[in-house]
C-alpha cells in the first residue's frame, strides 16, 4: 500500500488474477479511514475467492455444484449472485450461463461483481475517485480516468485509449489474458467465428458490463447487433483478423488523441 501526494495504491493477489487500486484524492484526516476502507476492500476480493473458486474443491460454489451442500446452507452472496446470473441469461437469451455441461460457474460474472462492491466499499470509505483493475476488468469512480484497451493481436499493444468519468464499468472478455475460458454454452467450446477480444462499457457498475461482454464474445458475429439494442451499454471489438468495430455510442470515450478503424 503506497501512499503519495493524495493518491493510494495497492496491488493485490486473488481469485487467479492482480487486482489494482488506484484511489485519488486523498486528503488529511480522511486517509486512515480510506485505508480502512482499502483493507475491507481487499479482504473482501479473498472472500469471494474462497466462496466461488472452481478450483477449490471446499469453496461454497463447488460444493454447491456437487449437491453436498443446500443454496439455504450457503453465504447470502452465493444467492446474489446466481440471482445475478440468471438475470444475465435471461438478458442474452442464454448466451451468457453459469452452467456448463451439468456443472456450476459463475466466473463469467463473479470477478466484476467483487470488484464492483470492492469499489464500493472504496467509496464508503471516503475515496472520491476510485480505479479498480481485476484482471483488465475496471470499475471506475470520478475521474477523469484514461485507459488503454489491450490489442490481444499486438502484445504489448493498444486497440484504443478511452477516456472517461464518474461511475462506469469497463469489462473486456477474449482469449489473451487467460486462454479461451468464455465458451459457446450451445456446443461447450470456443464460440466459432469468434472475436479476438470484445470491451462492454456500462455506465454504473462493472457487474452487468461483465456479464455483457461474456455473453458478446459468446455470441461472435452476433455481439454488435446485441450490444447495440440494450441501453446504457457501449462495446468495441477486435476481430480475430485485426478489424476493428464499435457500437454507435463508444465515441464518445475515445480519447481525442486516439485513432480507431470502426
Amino acid at each position: 500500500m503506497r501512499s503519495e501526494g493524495g493518491r493510494l495504491r495497492h496491488v493485490e493477489e486473488s481469485m487467479g488474477t492482480v487486482f489494482s487500486f488506484d484511489i485519488r484524492g486523498v486528503r488529511g484526516g480522511d486517509e486512515e479511514s480510506v485505508r480502512a476502507g482499502l483493507r475491507a476492500a481487499v479482504a473482501s476480493l479473498h472472500r469471494v475467492d474462497e466462496i466461488f473458486s472452481t478450483f477449490r474443491p471446499d469453496s461454497q460454489i463447488s460444493r454447491l455444484g456437487r449437491g453436498e451442500l443446500a443454496l439455504s446452507e450457503c453465504a447470502g452472496e452465493v444467492r446474489e449472485v446466481l440471482e445475478l446470473c440468471a438475470q444475465a441469461e435471461r438478458e442474452s437469451g442464454g448466451w451468457f450461463t453459469a452452467r456448463y455441461a451439468g456443472g456450476l460457474d459463475p466466473t463469467g460474472l463473479v470477478k466484476g461483481w467483487a470488484v464492483e462492491r470492492a469499489a464500493r466499499t472504496l467509496v464508503s470509505a471516503g475515496a472520491s475517485a476510485v480505479c479498480l483493475n481485476g484482471g483488465g476488468d475496471i470499475q471506475l469512480v470520478g475521474g477523469p480516468w484514461r485507459l488503454g484497451i489491450t490489442d490481444p493481436l499486438r502484445p504489448g499493444g493498444l486497440a484504443t485509449v478511452i477516456e472517461c468519468r464518474g461511475t462506469l464499468g469497463v469489462a473486456t472478455s477474449g482469449p489473451a489474458e487467460r486462454g479461451c475460458h468464455v465458451l459457446d454454452p450451445r456446443t461447450g467450446r470456443p464460440p466459432v467465428h469468434g472475436p479476438a477480444s470484445i470491451t462492454v462499457v456500462c455506465p454504473g457498475g462493472l457487474t452487468v458490463a461483465d456479464s455483457r461482454a461474456t455473453a458478446a464474445y459468446a455470441m461472435g458475429r452476433r455481439a454488435r447487433d446485441w450490444l447495440e439494442e440494450l441501453a446504457n451499454t457501449e462495446g468495441f471489438g477486435v476481430t480475430a483478423d485485426g478489424g476493428r468495430w464499435m457500437t454507435s455510442g463508444f465515441h464518445r470515450y475515445i480519447d481525442s488523441a486516439a485513432e480507431v478503424n470502426a
